[in-house]
This record gives structure tokens, C-alpha cells and sequence, in this order.
């Protein structure tokens, strides 16, 4: 029989646990999240296998392979941006032909830096950018309320601004931020005289050009021109580690050594002084060293993959499909159809968890009524897949996808 003084103790803690809440349930959308991650890493087959997805044991294992071709590991670490950090930038700086470079341990302390340096410089805390640039779409409206920055949209157009557009802005700016490619208009480029054309109609408001090149380093293939080159039309530009190369992180500022030199200054108050960052840094030049040399290949096949899509989507009797651009300008491009997200994205994951093969590995968004877009990125792994596998998958995704009137 149970004291009745032991009763009493035990009661107070049960109340507490009672109390307690319970832990919400996962919402569909964050179960078919993490069911799209485990067939990802499952998939026999895939177009791009991104390697965020794997277990920490197996990121350190396939660091510590790697870079110990690329670098000394024997060298002490680095100790406030010493060693291999100044390895990486002068190396980041050679390849795209500036005076200097500055790591930064992300990207949008690099470019809020960058444009904010460049407004002391100008005078003009203005900065000209398209309305989907990532800053407008990804950062929190960081321009206003951190770098006391102002944006004027030179258009909202799913595409690349024109030099026309630029030359008829209505007030000054002392930047202009071109963002190369354009992520969320589809990976777009302009063509190289496009290019010059745009930079030249800043030169002529007495405004300075800075690229958000996150994704420069596949723009080679497309512009037809070396890194360098390209580059060296910007007074500065800003580079990811991770979108393209596969890094763990991490990003550089490029351009002037008197501006990198002000960059770094600004870096230490934005709190981006970090003690030592070694695996970012070795995981970033193992990226320049393994994939920034198949980049072209990548873009090359990725046109081979989106013909093949398009070409299957329609063997396959869907209504309507979109492949945007019909020709990639890099190596990811997007894919649109006439169906809800939750529908697309349920028979993509399906397809990976019953046949092993993932042709669509991303989430899917709205981009209308009734339509989905998803993006395609192609990497390694994709390099297996003839056009006749890519019609092959689609003939398969779309046979469990309802059928549209």
C-alpha cells in the first residue's frame, strides 16, 4: 500500500509534467521536407546530390579526404584570418584578376559591407538593383535597417534590367548591383554586350558597379569569356563558397586593395572576425579546385537535361510545361507545371522512394494559380544521364501525377 506522504511528494511533479507543452506536430509540409531529404540521400540515381544533406561524420570524413589534397594540413590553423584564410583570398583574388580579396563568413555581410563602403566612397547611399536581387528578397530589408542603404528598383520584370532602363532611372545612385545570374528570374544572364552595355550606362551616371556574382563562377560558359574578364567589368564583386563549389560556407569580397582593406574594418563590426575557420576555408578550396574546373561541363549538360524535359513532358501528354530559360544559362535553371506544389512535390518524393531515381530533388513553389515551379541543378551525379534516362524519368514522374483537363 502507498504511503500517503509519498503520494503527496509525487503529486507536485506530476502537476509540473502536466504542465508541460506538448510538442507540436510536424506539419505536412515539414514531413514531406524531410522525406524529400532521406530519399535524396537514398537515390540510386540523381541529377545533383547535394552533399548539406549528409551526416556531419560523413562532411568531416570527405573534408578531411580532400583537402588534404589541396593544402597542407600540417600548418597550423589560422588565428584571426591568417594562413590558409589569406591562402584562399589570394587565390580568390588571382582568379578573378583584382588586387585583393577578403573572406567573409557569409554572403550577406560580404555585399551589405561592399555597397556600404562604396556609398561613403560615392556619396550616395542610393544603390540601383533589380526588385528580385536577393537583397530586395532575401535579406530582411538589411539596406535600410543596417547599412542605412536605399534601394531603387530598376525594374520588377522577371528578367535582366537593360541599359536603357538604367540610363531613364529618374534620381542618382552611386551603385549599381547586378546580380549574375538572376536566381529567382530563372538563372538569367544577360549576353556579354548586354553586359558591357549595362556597365557602360553606369559609368555614364557617375555611378560605380558592383556584381553579386554568389554564382559567378558558372557564368564562364555562358559569357563565352575567362573569369577575369568578366570580373574585371565590376569595381567589385562578391563570390559564394557553397552555391556552386560545394563548401561548407563562406564568401569573398573582391576588387580594390584600398576597398578590401575598408572591407575588412567593416567585417570586424559587422562581427564577422571570426577565431579560426579552417574547415570553411579548405572546404571552399577544395571546391575551386575539384569543382570550379567541371563547372562548364555541368552548364553543357544541364541544356542536354532541360531539352530532354521539355521534349519528355510533352511525350507524355502534360498539358502544359515550361523548361525557363528553354536554353540554361548555367547549370540550374526552372521547370514550371499546371499543377498545385503539395501535387508535384508528393509524386517527385514518391518517385525517388519507389524507384530510387530523383529527377526533381528541390521543393516546389507557387508561381500562380494552379501552377508549381520547382529549380533543377545539375552537378556530378547528373552527368550520368543521357537525354533518353531524363525522358525515361519524366515518363515515370508523370504517369503519378493526376491527370489536368
Amino acid at each position: 500500500m502507498t504511503d500517503k506522504g509519498e503520494l503527496q511528494k509525487e503529486q507536485p511533479v506530476r502537476r509540473e509534467q502536466s504542465e508541460q507543452p506538448e510538442r507540436p506536430e510536424r506539419t505536412a509540409a515539414e514531413l514531406l521536407r524531410e522525406r524529400r531529404a532521406a530519399a535524396q540521400r537514398q537515390a540510386r540515381r540523381t541529377l545533383s546530390r547535394a552533399d548539406w544533406g549528409s551526416t556531419i561524420r560523413e562532411r568531416l570524413a570527405h573534408l578531411t579526404e580532400a583537402a588534404a589534397g589541396v593544402y597542407d594540413l600540417d600548418e597550423p590553423a589560422d588565428v584571426y584570418g591568417d594562413r590558409v584564410v589569406a591562402a584562399l583570398e589570394e587565390r580568390v583574388a588571382a582568379l578573378l584578376g583584382t588586387e585583393a580579396a577578403a573572406f567573409f563568413p557569409t554572403g550577406t555581410m560580404a555585399q551589405q559591407v561592399a555597397l556600404r563602403c562604396w556609398a561613403g566612397r560615392t556619396g550616395d547611399p542610393a544603390v540601383a538593383l533589380h526588385a528580385l536581387a536577393h537583397p530586395e528578397v532575401h535579406e530582411r530589408h538589411a539596406f535600410s535597417q543596417v547599412s542605412g542603404l536605399r534601394p531603387i528598383l530598376v525594374t520588377d520584370e522577371p528578367r535582366q534590367p537593360t541599359a536603357a532602363e538604367i540610363r531613364d532611372l529618374a534620381e542618382p545612385f552611386g551603385t549599381l548591383m547586378l546580380e549574375l545570374p538572376l536566381r529567382d528570374a530563372g538563372f538569367l544572364l544577360p549576353s556579354w554586350e548586354e553586359l558591357t552595355a549595362l556597365v557602360e550606362a553606369a559609368r555614364e551616371r557617375d555611378a560605380v558597379v558592383h556584381f553579386d556574382g554568389a554564382r559567378l563562377w558558372e557564368c564562364a560558359e555562358h559569357f563565352g569569356r575567362p573569369l577575369e574578364e568578366i570580373a574585371g567589368l565590376a569595381d567589385s564583386v562578391y563570390v559564394s563558397f557553397y552555391k556552386s563549389l560545394g563548401g561548407l560556407g563562406g564568401a569573398a569580397l573582391a576588387g580594390p586593395r584600398t576597398l578590401v582593406e575598408e572591407a575588412r574594418t567593416w567585417r570586424h563590426r559587422y562581427g564577422g572576425m571570426i577565431f579560426q575557420q579552417f574547415p570553411t576555408v579548405l572546404s571552399a578550396l577544395v571546391g575551386l579546385e575539384r569543382e570550379l574546373p567541371r563547372l562548364p561541363e555541368y552548364v553543357r549538360h544541364a541544356r542536354v537535361v532541360a531539352t530532354a524535359l521539355r521534349e519528355g513532358f510533352a511525350e507524355a501528354g502534360v498539358a502544359w510545361s515550361r523548361v525557363h530559360p528553354g536554353v540554361p544559362h548555367t547549370h540550374e535553371f526552372q521547370v514550371w507545371l499546371p499543377y498545385e506544389p503539395e501535387v508535384v512535390a508528393e509524386a517527385a518524393v514518391r518517385q525517388a522512394e519507389e524507384t530510387s531515381v530523383m529527377l526533381f530533388a528541390n521543393s516546389w513553389t507557387g508561381a500562380g494559380p494552379g501552377i508549381a515551379c520547382t529549380e533543377v541543378s545539375l552537378r556530378a551525379a547528373g552527368l550520368e544521364w543521357t537525354a533518353d534516362d531524363v525522358r525515361a524519368a519524366v515518363r515515370d514522374f508523370v504517369a503519378r501525377l493526376p491527370t489536368v483537363s
